[in-house]
């Protein structure tokens, strides 16, 4: 079929209107394909050639001298022209050796017309050749496209997307999913099997970072071409398609190679939603685990199966994982809809911690997904690998199911054991409780600071009364005047007690910015800066702030006045 599809200069040397040529030089490259057909007379070609162009000309560009001549075959040839067809008359009566040499040199077909001919002739002639085989490919193409959608609904679909693409292209395929080992189409003797699959760990390594929506990838190895497809969805590759080209692949083999990959992916990920649905259904021991319900041991292991000694051993954190803006994805969702959106989002989450060497323990309630993730390599730094998990899923732009939603992360500290899930559930749920002081969109319990001990202090009565200690005046003179004391004095000490950075930040002037200060002073008494009186302000400033985050947030523009 591949022979089929390629229109060569062979071909065109078939044509009536090829009747009086003669292949002076590059006989060898007679297999190469034509894309179109072009005229040229002009030695500037450096925008004129995009490559695979049979050129018709007389030589009225590049006559005048052999060198000439030949640094126009040159870049014809670095411009990947397919090759070059000279009338023989008033510029050229005949071709230098030296040009058949390069000719022959380059296997770049030469190609001379002994009689005048038409070269508006020779256009129109292959043009409509060329256009009605592209249209014959198109419609293939869809032909076999529609198959590999077919295929991949039947058992065993990926192997036979493979085979029919191997029939396709008459290229030799080798696949490869992630964590698998590879299969190849045909089969071939394991000698050479070792060979490709070197060829395939260094060419992926070489192109780290691929996205599955990428288009294929090419490396020359002496008379071959490998072209790589990245085969996925959701911003993650879970498999690779290797094909072995003898020849440089036509753009059929890559819009073939192209869907193939395009219906593999969507089996796949079929088959992860199936997965999905099969995990959620086993896990629902996960939510009782969090929420405490599930202490003993036995228990867990009668849950959990056989796996659970190699589980129960390994670090974990939870993660807790809120959408902040439900309302505005459910108001243009149906019901139906907004279950399909958290479900998908399961399905991310598990492929991207995965990619990243968690195992993750998920449970879905209302807007919120917890995630215990079990590291699977504990000899590596967890949390760099964590972080990095946690931005990929907070960036997925190119998935439209998730690309709307605004999500805010709570991570607990490393823990040991199942049976202590609950503890670290909480730490993830105090941790998230911090966003809207912090306005930070992950936040990791280790990383709160001070919010961790008034955190376990907020029982209603102890931060009230400790904020009323120290802040009571500022409070009464707020809420009086209609002040921003409170507002000033966290700014002023949060940039230890830069006035400039305090006044930019509030934007005031200075003038104010001093006033609002000897106001505090006069308030709080004259040492309310002193070291142990500052500490605490700051720490009753984080616990009001922790009570009502609305009431300390900064002005985004205010007048200076």
């Amino acid at each position: 079929m591949n022979g089929q599809r390629m229109f060569t200069i062979h071909d065109a040397l078939t044509r009536p209107l090829f009747g009086e040529a003669q292949v002076v030089g590059g006989s060898a490259g007679l297999h190469r394909t034509i894309r179109w057909v072009h005229v040229l007379e002009s030695a500037n070609i450096e925008s004129l050639i995009h490559g695979e162009e049979m050129i018709l000309t007389t030589g009225l560009g590049f006559h005048t001298d052999l060198e000439s001549a030949l640094s126009f075959m040159r870049d014809l040839v670095q411009k990947r022209a397919a090759c070059l067809c000279i009338e023989l008359g008033q510029y050229f009566d005949q071709i230098p050796k030296e040009m058949m040499e390069l000719a022959d040199q380059h296997q770049f077909p030469l190609i001379v017309f002994t009689k005048t001919v038409r070269f508006v002739d020779i256009t129109l002639d292959l043009h409509s050749l060329l256009i009605n085989r592209h249209h014959r490919l198109l419609q293939d193409l869809e032909g076999i496209s529609r198959e590999f959608n077919r295929l991949t609904l039947s058992s065993q679909g990926t192997s036979k997307v493979l085979q029919l693409l191997h029939r396709s292209t008459g290229n030799q395929l080798m696949y490869v999913q992630m964590g698998g080992k590879p299969t190849f189409y045909p089969p071939i003797a394991p000698d050479k099997q070792r060979a490709w699959l070197e060829q395939f760990t260094a060419f992926e390594a070489g192109k780290e970072g691929m996205e599955p929506d990428a288009a294929p990838y090419f490396r020359e190895l002496g008379n071959e071409t490998l072209v790589l497809k990245p085969v996925g969805a959701l911003d993650q590759t879970w498999a690779y398609i290797m094909m072995i080209c003898p020849h440089r692949p036509q753009e059929y083999d890559c819009l073939l190679l192209d869907s193939a990959a395009l219906s593999i992916a969507q089996e796949l990920l079929r088959t992860r939603y199936m997965e999905e649905r099969r995990l959620f259904s086993e896990n629902l021991w996960v939510e009782e685990l969090i929420n405490g319900r599930l202490k003993e041991e036995h228990r867990l292991k009668s849950l959990i199966g056989p796996d659970f000694g190699a589980m129960n051993d390994l670090p974990y954190r939870v993660c807790l994982i809120e959408i902040e803006n439900p309302q505005d994805v459910r108001w243009s969702s149906s019901e139906y809809e907004w279950e399909s959106i958290t479900f998908h989002l399961s399905i991310v989450l598990r492929s991207i911690f995965e990619q990243y060497l968690f195992h993750p323990l998920i449970t879905l309630k209302n807007n919120r997904l917890a995630v215990i993730a079990l590291d699977k390599q504990p000899r590596m730094p967890a949390k760099p690998r964590l972080e990095q998990a946690i931005h990929a899923l907070r960036h997925i732009r190119s998935d439209d199911k998730l690309k709307d939603l605004q999500l805010i992360i709570g991570v607990s500290k490393a823990n040991k054991q199942l049976k202590n899930a609950s503890t670290s559930y909480q730490e993830a749920v105090q941790a998230l409780s911090v966003y809207s002081c912090s306005g930070s969109r992950v936040l990791f319990y280790e990383e709160l600071g001070v919010y961790q001990l008034l955190l376990s202090l907020n029982d209603g009565q102890r931060l009230q009364t400790f904020v009323r200690n120290y802040l009571g005046p500022l409070i009464d003179h707020d809420e009086s005047k209609g002040s921003e004391l409170l507002l000033t004095l966290r700014v002023y000490l949060d940039h230890d007690g830069s006035k400039q950075i305090a006044a930019q930040k509030l934007f005031i002037v200075r003038q104010s910015l001093y006033y609002r200060l000897d106001k505090i002073t006069e308030l709080l008494g004259e040492d309310f800066m002193s070291p142990e009186n500052r500490i605490s302000i700051q720490v009753a400033l984080r616990a009001y702030q922790l009570l009502y985050p609305e009431k300390l947030s900064l002005p985004h523009m205010q007048s200076s006045l």
